[in-house]
């Protein structure tokens, strides 16, 4: 007998049109849809053609409709300025109609860009909601970005308009975002017409008086505009991915599929309803920011919460209990390096007992692989389910996962559990060819995707179909590595490129790590594959130990490169592992193992301008140096 979760993914697949245009009945149109599914200028496949919808509508106006108007929408936590502020559905929306004022008023129209270069303020969700009530297309970018990849990001959208703020608030430091804005802009060919910034009381910056506007005197003088509906398959946001050189990437989301999509997986994946506070500790700059802090749990009706601050340091490891406490959050999503940040500092979770977290659901971890020791420490500790789950920032929403609101799977560490519905997800060989479970192979989804992933690339539909549909032609590739299981269950080892091959053998670093992971001292670990004379590749493990553990880094080292060859055996040539202070990683959290692979080969390299801290660049060289790797880089 089939429960819910194969009952939907079966007709998912089989009666996409059915099924999906079930889903879109719970949302506000102004004009119902033509035609579900339009396949008729393939690979590039549109939802929705013909429906007339509006995104803010569906995050505001239609919940203040549904009775919510006095429920907050969004509590802003800000440690780093030790505030706490909360918007209900009608004051955000209120704000949100005032804004989309000032930007008419600055000849905002329906398509045009806004570029939403912000830290983790209000005012920034403001600003994406204002945007899109307008029908205008709003490119947020991360905070504090290095002026040269927001010049690109400029170059490539075009903005009329760019919203900004004096500074970012980091743990330690203040960040001056107007400096980066002027020199990215005098960077940039194309220039917007004007900028529009928030003057944060802790710094405010000097505005330049033929472009530059001041937030609140623009406030002031705006009257409210009302939502202006667009097609459903108009584009809603351009977001660059991480890393991007050259021509900037920058991945599309239209409006009608990702209201539909990202609305029905409140309930059906994380099994929330509306008036449940819900906590995606992310960033607006990344996708989960975009997905399940602003957009998704406004479309449900649930309260969300919007986190100015890091999982440790602001002020300890116990901030996010504090958080889940104090505002009785059912559900969290967050990256598995948050937790291992904070196993790390407290292994024992001592700091969890000065906290009730009775209103406290489930946690669910993505953006990485989740190993299963980081898995059983929350497990253990917060005494909820843990689910992992797997998606990109061109998907918008999961790909795989344990669909809770449907059935509850039993968790296997290390598996985001199954296919959501929408996805069909193949495992196939250099031939384009489906493997049998078991089998490595590249995770690729037959087309066409579901709603809410991306229809093409900005302005570069030949760099779609070149990056994600030529390699295995009617899919669409993750460039992730993995298997499918006997019982159907989603393996993801590792990324294409991190398969590396030792002496002929294809081996996943992922599970290299998986097994370090294991080792009770180790709180995060990376392997890379770097050059070896004799057998192509050989991997090296880097170990980032636990606080408190005062044994021999030697004995460590010995005891991870032991359990490689007891549990992997001697094909896996595993003989070096070395002990670093921390590991480089993007500001998601995402560890940078091509970069480190650079540095160990002794390749020419540049800091991605994702990096946390390029400083730990330098010391993961000397590290490379100690034991033998990139002798020349100095």
């Amino acid at each position: 007998m089939s429960n819910p979760y194969e009952a939907a993914y079966r007709r998912s697949i089989q009666d996409p049109e059915g099924f999906w245009g079930e889903m879109a009945e719970d949302c506000h149109w102004f004009k119902k849809w033509d035609k579900v599914l339009d396949d008729s200028n393939k690979p590039f496949y549109r939802w929705f053609r013909g429906g007339e919808i509006n995104t803010c509508y569906n995050g505001l106006d239609f919940q203040i409709d549904q009775g919510r108007g006095e429920q907050p929408a969004l509590i802003y936590d800000s440690p780093v300025t030790e505030t706490i502020k909360t918007f209900t559905y009608t004051r955000l929306r209120d704000q949100a109609a005032l804004f989309a004022g000032v930007l008419a008023d600055q000849g905002v129209q329906k398509g045009d860009r806004v570029i939403i270069y912000m830290p983790m303020i209000p005012e920034a969700v403001v600003a994406m909601y204002a945007c899109a009530r307008l029908g205008a297309v709003h490119s947020v970018v991360f905070g504090g970005f290095a002026a040269n990849e927001l010049a690109t990001r400029i170059e490539d959208a075009k903005p009329k308009v760019m919203v900004s703020a004096s500074c970012g608030i980091e743990v330690n430091r203040v960040v001056q975002y107007k400096p980066l804005l002027d020199q990215a802009i005098g960077l940039a060919a194309s220039k917007p017409e004007k900028c529009i910034i928030y003057q944060r009381p802790v710094e405010k910056c000097e505005l330049l008086p033929e472009r530059d506007l001041d937030w609140e005197e623009c406030m002031a003088k705006a009257r409210p505009r009302d939502c202006v509906p667009v097609q459903a398959t108009d584009p809603l946001y351009i977001l660059y991915t991480s890393g991007t050189t050259g021509q900037p990437k920058g991945v599309v989301r239209d409006n009608g599929g990702h209201v539909v999509a990202l609305k029905w997986t409140m309930k059906a994946v994380y099994d929330v309803d509306p008036g449940d506070v819900y906590w995606a500790a992310s960033d607006i700059g990344w996708v989960v920011g975009h997905s399940y802090i602003v957009y998704a749990p406004l479309f449900k009706g649930c309260t969300s919460i919007m986190f100015e601050g890091k999982p440790v340091g602001t002020p300890d490891a116990g901030v996010f209990w504090r958080v889940i406490s104090q505002h009785k959050v059912r559900t969290m999503f967050t990256a598995p390096t948050a937790f291992r940040a904070i196993k790390q500092r407290d292994p024992r979770a001592e700091l969890l007992q000065n906290h009730d977290i009775s209103d406290f659901k489930y946690l669910f971890l993505a953006g990485e692989r989740l190993d299963p020791d980081t898995l059983h420490w929350a497990e253990k500790h917060l005494q909820v389910p843990v689910i992992d789950h797997w998606w990109q920032t061109e998907t918008a929403w999961a790909i795989a996962a344990n669909c809770l609101g449907l059935h509850q799977f039993p968790v296997k560490p290390g598996s985001p559990t199954k296919p959501a519905p929408g996805w069909n997800l193949q495992v196939l060989d250099q031939n384009n060819t489906p493997l049998p479970p078991g089998e490595i192979g590249t995770l690729a989804v037959k087309l066409p995707l579901p709603p809410g992933a991306l229809p093409t690339l900005w302005n570069n539909d030949q760099g779609y179909i070149d990056k994600y549909l030529a390699e295995f032609p009617g899919s669409y590739t993750t460039a992730d590595a993995g298997f499918l299981d006997e019982e159907g269950y989603v393996w993801v080892m590792s990324r294409t490129d991190d398969i590396i091959n030792v002496a002929g053998h294809r081996l996943s670093t992922g599970a290299m790590e998986e097994i370090l992971a294991e080792h009770p001292d180790v709180a995060e670990c990376a392997v890379v594959g770097v050059e070896d004379p004799l057998k192509g590749q050989a991997p090296i493990g880097f170990l980032v130990l636990s606080a408190g553990v005062d044994r021999p880094e030697e004995e460590i080292e010995q005891e991870c490169v032991q359990l490689i060859r007891e549990k992997i055996g001697p094909v896996a040539a595993f003989k070096q592992a070395t002990v670093v202070k921390r590991l480089p990683k993007t500001r998601s959290g995402k560890v940078l193992r091509g970069t480190i692979q650079k540095i160990a080969d002794n390749k020419d390299y540049r800091a991605p301008a994702t990096i946390d801290d390029p400083e730990i660049l330098r010391e993961m060289e000397e590290s490379l140096e100690r034991i033998g790797y990139a002798k020349a880089k100095k």
